[in-house]
């Protein structure tokens, strides 16, 4: 398995097709977007570049890295002869399906279609392919490049053989795969994110300001990051699609989002990506900063 396709060179996207290719795997990243191409090819150019002046890669690595992805805006052709596709495109049912219906067709029958789904079920996903079996969730953690951890979930009809190689191929990336089975929210998300909801709450409710609630877990619980940060760093718009994913699939009223949450998404206050969410990126270039705790 060395020829892989990328479907979005969004955040994730972009983040997962660096890190294939940094590992000696041809990719191909695949946008309908051109400008989204464009501006996910220059994120990785520059995300080598820190690592270079970090003495973590060489120039020579570098080039290389670069050399193995070869960019594509239409799927058919970006998938041809690919021995497995990692979708990241927007957490979108609708579009997900889409886009696998699409895979279904184009790919060979050998091919695993992963999605880097942080939420939807793969089992949902899976059921508009001929090959449920082949199908599997992969999810990486932002920045894909410097965090360890792929969720490898399991889909109803996901087979034992696709799972072993996910798990296999996950390692040889330098990543700790763990191997976890498809209800809302996952692991990660189905702790992650009702924590993020209630420290929005608590604000929400006026117990504690923003930097103070922040503080509390990161001095008082040895996070790096706090709670309302790293939701900005997450993306707004993703922590409420996420919670209102669990909450339709559980339907218990503990993972319904916090109004505060919802109203903000519907202000376009979405965090680092629009330049203000609990804290305002807009000046000193804190939204470098914020991405600089993770990319040391």
């Amino acid at each position: 398995m060395k020829k892989v396709a990328v479907i979005g060179a969004g955040t994730m996207g972009n983040g997962i097709a660096h890190t294939f290719a940094q590992n000696g795997f041809e990719v191909c990243l695949i946008d309908i977007n051109k400008d989204a191409l464009k501006i996910g090819l220059q994120t990785i150019d520059a995300n080598l570049d820190r690592m270079v002046a970090k003495e973590k890669i060489t120039v020579q690595q570098k080039q290389d890295t670069l050399d193995n992805i070869v960019p594509f805006t239409n799927i058919e052709e970006g998938v041809d002869n690919v021995t497995l596709v990692v979708e990241a495109a927007t957490e979108n049912l609708d579009l997900k399906l889409k886009i696998f219906k699409e895979l279904d067709e184009a790919c060979s029958e050998t091919a695993i279609l992963a999605t880097n789904t942080s939420s939807i079920s793969i089992t949902q996903i899976a059921s508009v392919t001929s090959k449920p079996e082949r199908v599997i969730g992969m999810h990486f953690m932002n920045p894909v490049p410097i965090m360890p951890l792929v969720e490898i979930i399991n889909g109803y009809n996901t087979s034992k053989e696709v799972t072993k190689t996910i798990m296999d191929l996950s390692k040889t990336l330098g990543k700790v795969p763990v191997e976890v089975n498809d209800y809302p929210g996952f692991v990660a998300n189905r702790i992650l994110m009702p924590m993020l909801n209630e420290s929005i709450e608590t604000l929400y409710n006026g117990v504690a300001g923003v930097e103070e609630i922040d503080n509390v877990m990161k001095l008082g619980m040895a996070h790096p990051m706090g709670p309302l940060q790293l939701a900005d760093f997450i993306g707004l718009d993703v922590c409420l699609s996420i919670l209102n994913v669990m909450y339709e699939g559980f339907k218990n009223p503990k993972y319904a989002p916090c109004p505060l949450l919802v109203n903000m998404v519907r202000a376009g206050k979405l965090g680092v990506k629009s330049g203000e969410g609990f804290y305002d990126y807009s000046e000193n270039k804190k939204a470098d900063k914020v991405a600089s705790q993770f990319m040391k």
